[in-house]
């Protein structure tokens, strides 16, 4: 996206932000005078039309009741980067719902992770101070549990989104999954591949104590495993010299994989590494899939180095959570959870899914984030 565009972008957030601030038009009786409706999403091939009609199917559910006001807390690891989607979504849904709320990044305290999940769980208990009724977070795990527990025991509903607290008492969580995932990534390589016997290289996690990461892995595994291929992992260094590690690694099991390799697979921002490696060995016509947006990712899809990415809808996880929290206070949770079934992955998660972005639909998928106010 060009200067002028970036400069839209931020000015429609705020001008979002701004929007969701207020509760709406009232009623003397502190009903709101006309019923939600939702600000028609631009129709594209990427649009997730599942979603919208889900939604579009709780707001019935919600309209058939009393509009009332209420006030909500988004609580963020972060605002921008991977988060400015959500940020963006979150704010247009409690605009249209006229809800009271804010989202609210991290309160600064602290560098590490059990300073931060502290300071976290301080911003959940000043929420509940303030008078939200239902709240919205991207947890830091488990550590935070206690903090969730003790809103939803004052009659606070919580939602989880991007990352989760499975030990908590919170009533839904709203992302990707990542064992859903990982089958999607290796499915669509799967697809480009030529019939096995052949090695596939996953550039991706193989660490235990990073659930998410070791399940998007062994999702992807187990699909090229099933087809017969033999597949080998190459843990991601996640340091500056990460690419020249990476791409050395991933370079030598091209060169002396038996049986050879015949696609490669990343399942993570850096997975535009999977490229580099196909250039340093010099074997350009694998087959290359990754994860993630990033500007290397999109330079390598352009030059046809990639043939898809799977970019996380973070927009669409920002969007839901406000309208959850709102359907949980208008109409309970198990009917918002009757009303979400097609989308959930189980009791209590609902797969916000993947975009699977070929190498040649690049700037169709730029154009329709433009078109929702949106970077990737």
């Amino acid at each position: 996206m060009n200067r002028t565009g970036r400069r839209w972008v931020a000015a429609f957030g705020l001008a979002l932000m701004a929007g969701a601030c207020g509760s709406g038009d009232t009623t003397g009786e502190g009903e709101r005078a006309s019923p939600i409706k939702r600000a028609p999403t631009p129709e594209s091939e990427f649009t997730a039309k599942e979603i919208e009609a889900t939604l579009d199917a709780l707001v019935a559910e919600i309209n058939e009741g009393a509009i009332e006001p209420m006030q909500m807390a988004i609580l963020l690891k972060e605002i921008g980067g991977f988060f400015t989607p959500i940020t963006t979504g979150a704010n247009r849904a409690m605009g249209e719902l006229g809800v009271t709320g804010n989202v609210v990044g991290p309160s600064g305290l602290g560098s590490d992770h059990q300073q931060r999940a502290e300071a976290q769980g301080e911003q959940i208990g000043q929420a509940v101070a303030d008078g939200a009724e239902g709240i919205g977070v991207s947890p830091f795990g488990d550590a935070i549990a206690a903090d969730i527990d003790e809103a939803v025991a004052g009659g606070v509903p919580v939602v989880t989104l991007d990352t989760d607290a499975k030990g908590s008492k919170r009533s839904i969580y709203v992302g990707t999954i990542s064992e859903s995932a990982g089958v999607t990534a290796g499915e669509t390589l799967l697809a480009l591949l030529p019939p096995a016997p052949g090695t596939v290289v996953i550039h991706g996690a193989d660490d235990p104590s990073w659930v998410d990461g070791m399940n998007r892995m062994l999702g992807a595994r187990r699909v090229l495993e099933d087809a017969d291929y033999t597949v080998v992992v190459r843990p991601i260094t996640w340091s500056p010299q990460g690419d020249v590690a990476d791409v050395e690694a991933m370079k030598a099991h091209i060169e002396t994989a038996d049986p050879p390799v015949v696609g490669l697979l990343g399942l993570h921002n850096v997975s535009y590494r999977c490229a580099m490696a196909t250039e340093a060995a010099g074997a350009t016509d694998l087959p290359v899939v990754t994860f993630d947006f990033e500007p290397k990712t999109v330079e390598y899809m352009r030059q046809g180095l990639i043939q898809a990415t799977h970019t996380q809808r973070q927009y669409y996880a920002g969007y839901l959570v406000p309208y959850i929290l709102y359907g949980i206070k208008s109409i309970g949770l198990d009917a918002t959870k009757a009303i979400l079934a097609p989308r959930m992955f189980d009791e209590s998660r609902l797969n916000v899914g993947l975009d699977v972005v070929p190498w040649d639909k690049v700037d169709e998928y730029i154009a329709f984030l433009d078109s929702i106010g949106v970077t990737q």
